[in-house]
């Protein structure tokens, strides 16, 4: 019986794997090539708007004809006109920021919701996750309702006598950061939580019973033990923030686009599809930097265990 079982167990861990292998290779790296090799091609006045377009029925000729047109053209642009550049630096301004903020009150959250009864986590975790549950684009509307000159938030300040006259909120890097915040919170609390709710109190324990205040112990003892919680959280807002579209498009001003918006100029505006794909390329490479860092750093960990 066991020896006719292993032949199923080696077809059923080879099918756990394949599966996983054909989603990556159908959704992500066959639209990848496509992209690319759209961003090496040449902007044309034509359907589809590029060229040279690869014509199987030609056979070797037209492959060959087809590779000849090939250039990086459109990679050169990048480098040289300065609204993409500036483009890229906004959007990493941004995200570095909101990623910050978001550790800044993500972590407080997820602390009391680990400290909480037991009983109560699962409650607490819900009424993060609850709010988010209403459509995405609602909630953005949302707040641009509550950011206008006479909205929600301005009435609250002025009733608060915390300023005198309402505030221009939309239309600002502000109003972005905050709509970014607001929106990627549970992404930042939920792996935090995941990291905290784990850790060993009695860890703790020890650090005072050898006369660690509190404060130190939290730095020394709980900060370094949901060290994968931060990094997990962080990537997971960073890196969809530096190409988020609906949030800076809604409510920030056209004078300074981040990428995203960029991204889409290119694609539906202007019809320069590869410009808009040396910049999806672009960008993705840029992603893979945080990515890249933190399995150096996760080796690195397993290694000294």
């Amino acid at each position: 019986m066991s020896g006719t079982n292993r032949p199923r167990r080696g077809w059923g861990a080879r099918l756990v794997i394949l599966i996983p292998a054909l989603w990556l290779a159908v959704f992500f790296a066959v639209p990848f090539l496509i992209v690319l090799k759209i961003s090496l091609s040449q902007s044309a006045i034509a359907q589809p708007p590029y060229t040279p377009v690869l014509d199987l029925a030609a056979g070797w000729q037209g492959l060959k004809d087809w590779a000849a047109g090939l250039s990086l053209e459109s990679y050169a642009l990048l480098a040289s006109d300065s609204l993409y550049v500036s483009s890229y630096l906004r959007s990493l301004q941004i995200a570095a920021l909101s990623t910050a903020i978001l550790l800044l009150i993500g972590y407080p959250i997820a602390y009391g919701i680990a400290r909480a009864p037991r009983r109560m986590q699962a409650v607490l975790v819900m009424a993060i996750v609850l709010p988010f549950l209403t459509a995405f684009l609602i909630r953005i509307y949302a707040l641009v309702t509550i950011l206008q000159r006479e909205g929600l938030l301005n009435d609250a300040l002025l009733a608060l006598s915390l300023v005198r006259e309402p505030l221009v909120w939309l239309s600002t890097d502000t109003a972005i950061v905050i709509g970014i915040v607001y929106s990627y919170l549970p992404f930042m609390v939920l792996p935090l939580y995941a990291s905290l709710e784990k850790m060993d109190d009695t860890l703790l324990e020890a650090a005072a019973d050898l006369g660690c205040p509190w404060w130190k112990a939290f730095w020394l003892v709980t900060v370094p033990l949901s060290a994968p919680g931060i990094v997990a959280g962080a990537l997971l807002c960073f890196i969809p923030i530096v190409g988020e579209f609906v949030i800076p498009d809604l409510l920030g001003g056209s004078d300074a686009l981040m990428i995203g918006q960029t991204l889409w100029t290119e694609f539906f505006s202007n019809k320069d599809w590869p410009a808009a794909s040396a910049l999806a390329v672009a960008l993705l490479a840029i992603l893979l930097v945080p990515i890249m860092i933190y399995q150096h750093i996760q080796m690195r960990a397993l290694e000294h265990r």
